[in-house]
């Protein structure tokens, strides 16, 4: 087993009915861009009821059809926003949490430990959240939490800490595969090849999601030299 491999992402989930919610985050090959993708699924009726939108360069999610909308406390947050050098994109409303925490002077696993797992028994769904601090080297931290139990009884909280290296990747995302309750992710985030071309590297991660559960998908190179953002943003529900 080589526990070095790094992988093709659309090979990794192609045949995968859910693996959630998802966060990518790595160095380009080249070593140029700062790389980091956030994609959203969806079971229900509720969570399939969502579109991605761009404000002010921040990521939300948002209500396609609003007059459908069951719980909002869940689905509806900032998924990506920036302070300073710092990219912060998580699953949650701990975006929120991490944003004004560092500008308060904390670390990223310090605002986290005000959090925890979902509350949405029976399924406790992990909170997942990165932090890539821009420049030369490039870093970025990790962060899981998740239920210690089938019951919620406490949290376990897991961080990773990476300085990045050119075509690698690191892969986070909520769950392993679908089942009930679905089994939350195990192990470390997942290493994926990150190549230096966005369109490819966005049409390989959609194209892998299963077609019946993905719902929105946002890719954002940062140019590390001129601090120029590329990005792609798809929703399903147009």
């Amino acid at each position: 087993m080589d526990i070095y491999k790094k992988h093709d992402i659309e090979a990794l989930i192609t045949g995968n009915p859910y693996v959630g919610r998802g966060i990518v985050a790595g160095l380009s090959e080249n070593g140029r861009y700062a790389v980091a993708a956030y994609f959203i699924m969806g079971r229900s009726a509720n969570s399939r009821n969502r579109v991605f939108t761009k404000k002010n360069g921040e990521i939300f999610t948002e209500p396609f059809d609003a007059s459908k909308v069951q719980d909002p406390s869940l689905i509806i947050y900032a998924a990506l926003r920036k302070y300073e050098n710092k990219l912060i994109f998580t699953n949650g409303d701990q975006t929120d949490t991490i944003y004004n925490g560092v500008k308060c002077g904390a670390t990223f696993s310090g605002a986290l430990a005000t959090r925890e797992f979902e509350p949405d028994k029976p399924n406790f769904t992990p909170r997942i959240s990165c932090m890539m601090t821009l420049g030369k080297p490039l870093t970025y931290e990790m962060s899981i939490l998740k239920s210690e139990d089938e019951n919620g009884t406490d949290c376990c909280r897991f961080t990773f800490s990476y300085k990045a290296q050119p075509g690698l990747g690191h892969f986070i995302h909520t769950y392993v595969t679908d089942g009930n309750p679905i089994p939350t992710f195990q192990g470390e985030p997942e290493r994926v090849i990150i190549p230096d071309d966005i369109d490819g590297f966005t049409e390989a991660l959609w194209r892998g999601l299963d077609e019946n559960n993905k719902i929105s998908l946002y890719v954002r190179y940062t140019d590390l030299e001129s601090g120029e953002e590329t990005d792609r943003l798809i929703n399903k529900n147009k």
